[in-house]
C-alpha cells in the first residue's frame, strides 16, 4: 500500500501560498516524484510530454502574472526541443535538476529589467478605463515595450482601487504592493546557494506534480499547514485576524473562542510588532502568522503598540502580553444557519462552507444539531442546503451529510489507479429531515459538495437549484499529512496526488461536466470561466454502471453475510416526489426572474464577465440568488400541501 498516505480521501481545491524553501535535497526530490507517479491514477512514468508541461509550470511559478519574462527569452522552454526534454528527463532520473536551474537563472535579468521599468513608470501618465478582463489568459509579451505597457495598465488598475481609499490608507496600500514585489524578488534572487537550491527543488516538485493533472500538488511545509486549516477549519494559535500595516500587524478581529478573545488582554486595534522578542516589522504576513501560531498549550509573548487617551490626546504605549496558544475553531467558515418565516412555520437555510471533521464536531453532526434546534423552536417546512462556493473537504463527511437526508444505500463510488471500484455507503438509515429539500449550488461548488448535490438528485431526494452547472471536480486525492497530526509537517514538504475518480450512485462522475441544476437561477459566478474544464491539465470524465441495487460485491465474502443482515433493509429508493411539480416550479421561477428589474440588471452586469462583489448590494437585494431559491421552496411547500400524495417510487433496490 501507499505508506504514509492518509486514506481518508481528501477532496479539496488547491490552496498555494508562498513560503520559505523546504529542506529538500536532489535525492528527496527524485524520491517524491517517484512516489507521486506510483500513486497517480493515470501517469505512472515520467515522459518528455510531462517534462514539457513541467517547464511551462516552472515558468509560471516564477512569473505567474507574466510581468517579467519576454517570449523570446523563454521559447527554449515553452517550445522545448526533444533533445532538451530527453536531457531533462534523464536528469530527473539521475537526481540532476540543472535543466530547471537554468530556468531559475533566467529570472535574474528579468527582475533587473522589471525594476528599471518600474522606475520609468513613476512619471508616466496612467491610462483610463482599464478592465480586469484584460488580464485573463495572458500570453507572454513579445517586446520590452509591450511589457512596459502591461505593467502600466496593471498600475492603473491598482491606482484606481487605491483612489477609493483615504490618503493614509492609500499610501499604505501602495507601499504594501511594492514591499510584496520586492520581498518576492529577494526570495528568488537569494544569495544563499543552499536556499536557492532548495527553492529550485521545491519549484521542480510543484511543476512536475501539477503537470500530471490539475489537482495533484506539492506543498511546502507552510502551505501544507494552511491546507489542513482549510480542511479542518481549525488552527492552533491566538485567534486574531491581522492586517499588514508595514510598521506592524494590526489586530482587526478576534476569532470567537480563541485565546485572544477569551483572555481579553489583547484588543482590536493593537499593533503587533514582535513575538518572543523577535521583530515582525518587514516580514510578509504569512511569515508573521507562522511565528504567532504554535502548539496548543504553549506560551507566547506578544509585543504590541496600543493607542490610549481620547481623540485630542492620544499617545502610544508599548505592552508585552503573555498569552497561551490554543485551538481556534473557525466556526464562521463552517456552518451558518438562518430561518425564513413562511406561514405558520419556517424554511431553514443551512449554508455549509466546507466538509470538515475534528475530535469535537463535524459538518454532518453540526447540520444534524442545527436541524434539531430549528425543529424545537419552529415548525420546519423545508430545508435549503446551501453549498454555494463550498470547495469540498473530507469525503467521509460528504457521505455523512448525504445520510442525513436519505435512508441506507450507496452514496458515492471511487475507482482508484488499479481500476478497483469501492462503494461508500450510508449505513445509519436515521433521517434528520424527510421533507422538502433544495440543494443550492453555484459554479464554485466542488468536490464533496458535488457528491452531496448529485447523490441527492440521483435518488430524487432533492431539487438542485442554482447556476447551470457546478465546478466539475470528480477526482479524489490522498494527502501525505494525516488530519489528526497536521501540526507535524514534514520539513521536506507534503503532497496530495489524484488517485482516481468518484461517481455518485447513478454511475455519473461530475468530472469536467459538473452537477446539472434542475432549476437554473444564475448567480454572480455563472458567467465566469470557473471550473475544472478551465484548468490546465484536467483528467477526462468517466462513467460506471449505476449502483442503486447494491450487491455488496466490493465487500469481502467473509463479511458480506454479516453486513447483509444489518444493511439490506430500509434502503433508499429512487423517488419521484418532485416530478409532478417541476414544470410549475420552473415556470414560476422564470416568470419571477423576468419580471424582477433588479435581477435583470444583475444579469446584464454578469454578461460583461467582470467580477462582482459577493453581496451584489447595488442591485437592491443582498443575495438575489438566495431570494429566488426561497421563492422556489415556498412554491414547493404549497404544491406539496395541495397534493399530499405519498412519495412515488420508480425503482426499489433489492432487499428493501
Amino acid at each position: 500500500m501507499f505508506k504514509g498516505i492518509l486514506f481518508a480521501l481528501i477532496l479539496f481545491l488547491s490552496l498555494i501560498l508562498e513560503a520559505k524553501p523546504p529542506e529538500l535535497t536532489s535525492r528527496d526530490t527524485r524520491i517524491k516524484i517517484d512516489e507521486i507517479l506510483k500513486a497517480h491514477v493515470s501517469h505512472h512514468v515520467l515522459t518528455s510530454a510531462l517534462i514539457q508541461r513541467a517547464f511551462q509550470n516552472y515558468l509560471e511559478e516564477l512569473d505567474p502574472g507574466k510581468t517579467y519574462f519576454i517570449e523570446s527569452e523563454i521559447v527554449k522552454w515553452t517550445n522545448a526541443s526533444e533533445e532538451l526534454l530527453e536531457e531533462a528527463l534523464l536528469g530527473v532520473k539521475k537526481e540532476n535538476f540543472s535543466a530547471f536551474e537554468a530556468i531559475h537563472d533566467a529570472i535574474g535579468p528579468a527582475i533587473e529589467r522589471r525594476n528599471r521599468i518600474e522606475q520609468r513608470l513613476i512619471a508616466s501618465a496612467l491610462p483610463a478605463d482599464v478592465k480586469t478582463s484584460e488580464f485573463k489568459d495572458l500570453e507572454w509579451v513579445k517586446t520590452e515595450a509591450e511589457l512596459e505597457e502591461r505593467l502600466l495598465r496593471i498600475r492603473a488598475l491598482q491606482m484606481d482601487s487605491a483612489e477609493k481609499l483615504n490618503q493614509e490608507t492609500k499610501n499604505q496600500f501602495i507601499r504594501r504592493l511594492e514591499k510584496r514585489r520586492l520581498n518576492r524578488e529577494e526570495e528568488l534572487l537569494t544569495k544563499s546557494s543552499k536556499e536557492r537550491s532548495q527553492l529550485n527543488l521545491s519549484y521542480v516538485l510543484k511543476s512536475v506534480s501539477s503537470a500530471l493533472d490539475s489537482q495533484t500538488a506539492y506543498f511546502t511545509p507552510s502551505e501544507a499547514t494552511q491546507f489542513m486549516i482549510q480542511v479542518q477549519q481549525r488552527l492552533f494559535g491566538i485567534g486574531a485576524q491581522l492586517r499588514d500595516d508595514l510598521n506592524g500587524f494590526t489586530i482587526v478581529r478576534m476569532l470567537d473562542g480563541g485565546p485572544a478573545s477569551t483572555e481579553g488582554r489583547l484588543k482590536v486595534g493593537d499593533k503587533i510588532i514582535a513575538v518572543n522578542d523577535e521583530p515582525l516589522v518587514g516580514m510578509e504576513i504569512t511569515e508573521a502568522v507562522e511565528h504567532i501560531r504554535g502548539p496548543k498549550g504553549t506560551s507566547i509573548k506578544v509585543t504590541v503598540l496600543r493607542e490610549i487617551g481620547d481623540d485630542g490626546h492620544k499617545q502610544e504605549e508599548k505592552l508585552d502580553i503573555e498569552i497561551m496558544r490554543g485551538e481556534v475553531i473557525l466556526k464562521e467558515t463552517r456552518l451558518d444557519k438562518q430561518v425564513e418565516p413562511f406561514g405558520d412555520g419556517v424554511i431553514a437555510i443551512l449554508h455549509l462552507f466546507s466538509f470538515y471533521q475534528d475530535s469535537n464536531s463535524s459538518s454532518a453532526s453540526d447540520i444534524a444539531q442545527a436541524i434539531q434546534e430549528i425543529k424545537r423552536e419552529h415548525r420546519l417546512k423545508g430545508i435549503i442546503l446551501d453549498l454555494r462556493t463550498n470547495a469540498g473537504g473530507l469525503l467521509p463527511q460528504a457521505v455523512a451529510v448525504t445520510g442525513l437526508f436519505i435512508k441506507k444505500g450507496i452514496v458515492v463510488s471511487v475507482k482508484d489507479n488499479t481500476g478497483v471500484v469501492q462503494h461508500l455507503r450510508n449505513i445509519d438509515g436515521k433521517l434528520s429531515w424527510e421533507g422538502p429539500l433544495i440543494v443550492f449550488t453555484n459554479r464554485a461548488s466542488a468536490s464533496a459538495a458535488e457528491i452531496v448535490a448529485q447523490t441527492l438528485q440521483d435518488y430524487g431526494r432533492a431539487i438542485v437549484v442554482g447556476d447551470k452547472t457546478t465546478y466539475g471536480k470528480g477526482t479524489f486525492q490522498t494527502f501525505t499529512l494525516e488530519t489528526a497530526n497536521y501540526g507535524k509537517v514534514n520539513p521536506k514538504g507534503e503532497y496530495k496526488v489524484t488517485r482516481g475518480r468518484y461517481y455518485t450512485v447513478s454511475g455519473k462522475s461530475p468530472q469536467l461536466v459538473g452537477v446539472q441544476a434542475d432549476i437554473v437561477v444564475p448567480g454572480i459566478y455563472s458567467q465566469l470561466d470557473i471550473g475544472e474544464k478551465f484548468s490546465k491539465f484536467p483528467l477526462e470524465t468517466d462513467l460506471i454502471s449505476p449502483n442503486f441495487e447494491d450487491d455488496l460485491a466490493d465487500v469481502p465474502p467473509a463479511y458480506r453475510n454479516q453486513i447483509v443482515r444489518l444493511y439490506k433493509f430500509n434502503l433508499q429508493p429512487i423517488l419521484s416526489t418532485y416530478k409532478p411539480y417541476m414544470d410549475t416550479l420552473t415556470k414560476n421561477s422564470t416568470v419571477r426572474l423576468e419580471q424582477n428589474k433588479n435581477y435583470q440588471t444583475f444579469i446584464k452586469e454578469l454578461e460583461k464577465k467582470e467580477p462582482l462583489d459577493d453581496s451584489a448590494d447595488s442591485f437592491g437585494q443582498a443575495d438575489l440568488q438566495l431570494f429566488e431559491a426561497c421563492n422556489i421552496m415556498k412554491d414547493l411547500i404549497l404544491l406539496s400541501q395541495e397534493s399530499p400524495a405519498e412519495a412515488q417510487t420508480v425503482l426499489l433496490p433489492t432487499g428493501s
